[in-house]
Order: C-alpha cells, then sequence, then structure tokens
C-alpha cells in the first residue's frame, strides 16, 4: 500500500467515524448516510487512493471538468456513483444526464426544462434534489425558499425523479437553523432526503437530519486552485462552495 493510500484511508476513516458519532445521536447509523467525496479541482491521481480506500460516491461541481476525468476512472473502478454538486448551466443539461447518476442542483424553470427534454432524449431518469438559497444570498446558487413548492410540483408534473432537497447555508453563519429549516421544507413536501453538510459542518448536518453530506477537504486536504474551464459562464461564477 503506497503512502497517498493509507493517508487517503485514514482521512476517510475519520470522517466515516465522525458521521457514526452524529448519526448515533440521531438513533442512525453511518452507513444510513451517503458520503459523497467532492473532488473537484482533484486530479485522478489524488482521486484513485481513495477508492482504493473503499470511497465509491463522488461528486464534481463542473460537467466539463468531470467529463475530462470520470470516463476513464469509472471504466477502471466499476460500480462508482457520480454526482453533481455544483450549479449547472441549462445548455449542459444533456451533458449532466448522461454523465452523473445524480443531480443536486436542480433550482430553476429553465433548467428544469432543459433537464426533463435532456432525459426524454435519453430516455434515462436522473434523480435530483431541488437547490434551495436557504440563506438568500444574492451571489449564491439555488431556488428561492418562497418559490420551492412551485418547483417541487412542477419537476414532479415533468416526471423528474426527486429526491430531496439541498442546500449550502452562508459561511459566515451558524448553520443548524439553516439545515433545519431545510428538514421542514422537506418535511413538508414528502421528500425524504437532505443534501446538506460539508467538511466543516456535516455532523451537525447529520444531528439534523442530513442523509448525504458533500465532503472535500476532510478526504483530500487542501484543494488546489481551480483551472479556469472554457466556456465557463453564469453556473461556473455562481457555483456552490462544495466540500
Amino acid at each position: 500500500m503506497t503512502t497517498d493510500s493509507i493517508e487517503a484511508a485514514d482521512r476517510l476513516a475519520q470522517v466515516r467515524d465522525a458521521m457514526g458519532r452524529a448519526a448515533r445521536l440521531t438513533g442512525r447509523t453511518a452507513d444510513a448516510i451517503t458520503l459523497i467525496a467532492v473532488s473537484k479541482t482533484q486530479a485522478t491521481e489524488a482521486i484513485r487512493p481513495l477508492i482504493d480506500a473503499g470511497q465509491r460516491v463522488f461528486g464534481e461541481n463542473r460537467v466539463q471538468e468531470a467529463e475530462s476525468k470520470w470516463p476513464a476512472l469509472r471504466e477502471d473502478f466499476p460500480g462508482l456513483s457520480l454526482h453533481l454538486v455544483g450549479q449547472l448551466q441549462s445548455n449542459k443539461a444533456a451533458d449532466a444526464v448522461a454523465l452523473f447518476d445524480v443531480i443536486h442542483s436542480l433550482d430553476r424553470p429553465s433548467l428544469l426544462t432543459a433537464l426533463a427534454r435532456a432525459m426524454d432524449a435519453a430516455d434515462k431518469r436522473v434523480p435530483c434534489y431541488i437547490q434551495v438559497n436557504i440563506g438568500a444570498e444574492e451571489q449564491k446558487g439555488g431556488c428561492a425558499i418562497a418559490d420551492t413548492p412551485a418547483l417541487i410540483a412542477a419537476a414532479r408534473s415533468a416526471d423528474i425523479p426527486l429526491l430531496g432537497l439541498m442546500c449550502v447555508p452562508p459561511a459566515n453563519l451558524e448553520p443548524a437553523p439553516f439545515f433545519a429549516l431545510l428538514a421542514k421544507m422537506a418535511r413538508d413536501e414528502g421528500l425524504e432526503r437532505l443534501s446538506m453538510g460539508m467538511s466543516g459542518d456535516f455532523e451537525t448536518a447529520i444531528m439534523l437530519g442530513a442523509t448525504d453530506i458533500r465532503v472535500g477537504t476532510a478526504l483530500f486536504g487542501e484543494r488546489p486552485a481551480a483551472r479556469p474551464t472554457p466556456g465557463s459562464g453564469r453556473g461556473m461564477i455562481r457555483n456552490s462552495r462544495a466540500g
């Protein structure tokens, strides 16, 4: 086992131990929570040791970056699951449907229309989360809280499979109230899953009902600077922070 593999296994074990401690406080186990390893800006050489350590669910923020890394990784490691956890441009909907197993960032009617059209064309239904702008931050993607019920209803009418709600709370505020609000919104809409919690707050998120946590730094260490992506636009500027 290489040094990189040992370090990756240690980091993964530490995160899973923390998940287990938090889950037990709510009568759950770590196995009931999906750990999404957010590998944005990470090279394949950094991802492989974590796969070797047993991690099987990964998240990327950008379609183009994922396209450059994951086809080869999935060929080498069958059974991986890939989630899109960043903002999605409507003109990339077809690419996202082709590449990802789950999309966490459905946040507006125009994207819903593009995804429904892409899923129909591909004869493939990709499960989605509605991303809620839980802190009403102008610079951040996500559906406004008041508009979320209508978007949920529209997604259901369009036969887009909805798993639950996703949020990224404001960076400099206590996250617990925002997680609790998202959980209430999900209950009110009959949605069972909550994609919330990152490296700095996933234990709090789990205690407030998270079923999916998006962890990057705690698994990979400090991430390298992102390389410019050709053709970046609105969705790239407003990408959710993740991990």
